[in-house]
């Protein structure tokens, strides 16, 4: 008979008790954040028809390309969901008496046929706030302000880069790059900050775009001036998109001055956001001590999709941003902070030879509202107590025929040696 083939397919993983714990703690935090923020629940499914996920107001050609498709027994072409925006923005194209603005959150798993790198998985869990119906630039300032939130409480430092899609179109088209191009050349700007200056440049040659284009790319690239709104005002004044990026994005700055947290908010001209559904300001946010370079939260501006979707064209003001649980998971876990108590059991009852009286005592302290481990093993008391300590338990209780004659159980403490008895009566 032949072995099976039991490990896990590449890309995914398990996770044991010790890390979901922390998980579960992240996803929680981040869960009650977007409830204090007036966001409603909603779940979709992952399975979905691949013309929906493929749709032009979706992810784009290279998230298409990492697509997981397949046909079911009906011969329906379907396809694993690769994020959880293209589903939001069907639940309200097919919900149209929903009341705006809607605010939701999900926190669901996502799946991409995608290279694999630290905290990139080929499935991963996403926690994604939408909100659709709001024109203002308020609803982004309120996005940015709630990330900061939850990442303060997970006790994180970090950074969120913004930027505007019309902004940087608009001065590729000032720049004369031809309009089947933009696209194309906002992914190369994109990298500028993981390859250089050089390497960007030559990728734009290799989009064929005319000498005086590139030379004008580049100096906006090396403008040190660039970094401030002013900068752009000059080129407002010969180009509508990027009169209107600079709108937003002066709207947006005069809500995070007045929230006090254009510190922690910072503006940068060449941040793109790969995917084409982005239709203003967009943002990434980045940890700020760099341990991992990639970001670990993102989202913006996407006013076309769901009336694509609706097949209307018409425009709905949608903005949303998403915070990817594995790689905010690997980030605490590479600067793990020493944890000095478990949180997750109050008590933890040994039974000596008294099983059911223990079982007893751990029912009593349950319906208190207390995490209660039960041993189950005939381990020795030794080792067991080493247990203990390993996990850093503080509350032991030990129950041997003494205590229950006795009518009581004794509370040792791990930490400081000592120990306390608790009436009880067991009979």
């Amino acid at each position: 008979m032949k072995k099976m083939d039991y490990q896990n397919v590449k890309g995914t993983q398990d996770y044991l008790p010790n890390a979901e714990v922390v998980r579960r703690d992240i996803r929680r935090t981040l869960e009650d954040v977007f409830i204090q923020y007036g966001c409603k629940p909603l779940e979709t499914p992952i399975l979905n028809y691949t013309e929906l996920l493929a749709s032009k107001y979706g992810g784009g050609a290279e998230i298409l390309e990492e697509m997981y498709t397949f046909t079911d027994r009906g011969e329906r072409d379907l396809a694993l969901r690769y994020d959880l925006t293209i589903p939001f923005a069907k639940v309200v194209a097919m919900n149209p008496a929903l009341k705006m603005p809607f605010k939701r959150y999900e926190i669901g798993k996502v799946f991409r046929d995608g290279p694999i790198k630290t905290g990139r998985f080929r499935e991963f869990t996403q926690c994604d706030v939408d909100i659709v119906g709001a024109d203002s630039q308020i609803a982004e300032a309120e996005l940015m302000l709630m990330a900061l939130d939850a990442f303060r409480k997970l006790d994180m430092k970090v950074s969120i880069q913004y930027n505007n899609r019309k902004l940087l179109t608009g001065m590729l088209d000032v720049f004369g790059t031809e309009s089947e191009k933009i696209n194309k050349v906002i992914l190369i700007i994109d990298k500028l900050e993981k390859v250089g200056l050089e390497a960007v440049i030559s990728e734009l040659n290799e989009q064929g775009l005319s000498t005086s284009t590139i030379i004008l790319i580049k100096q906006f690239l090396t403008d040190e001036r660039n970094s401030s709104l002013t900068y752009f005002e000059s080129f407002s004044e010969q180009n509508e998109e990027v009169r209107l990026g600079l709108n937003e994005l002066n709207e947006l700055e005069s809500y995070l001055e007045f929230l006090s947290i254009n510190n922690q908010c910072i503006f940068n001209p060449f941040l793109a956001r790969g995917l084409e559904i982005y239709t203003g300001t967009i943002y990434e946010i980045f940890l700020s001590d760099q341990s991992i370079k990639s970001s670990i939260g993102s989202g913006g501006r996407y006013d076309n999709a769901i009336g694509g979707l609706i097949g209307t064209n018409e425009s709905f003001s949608t903005v949303g941003i998403s915070f990817g649980l594995d790689v905010i998971y690997t980030a605490m876990s590479t600067s793990k902070k020493e944890l000095r108590e478990n949180p997750n059991i109050d008590y933890y009852i040994v039974p000596l030879g008294t099983q059911k009286e223990s079982l007893l005592v751990a029912n009593f302290l349950r319906n208190k509202g207390y995490k209660v481990e039960f041993e189950m093993s005939n381990k020795k008391l030794g080792k067991v107590l080493d247990k203990a300590n390993k996990e850093k338990i503080r509350n032991v209780i030990i129950i041997g025929e003494n205590e229950v004659n006795n009518n009581q159980f004794k509370i040792k403490d791990m930490f400081s040696g000592d120990e306390r008895v608790e009436s009880y009566q067991f009979n």
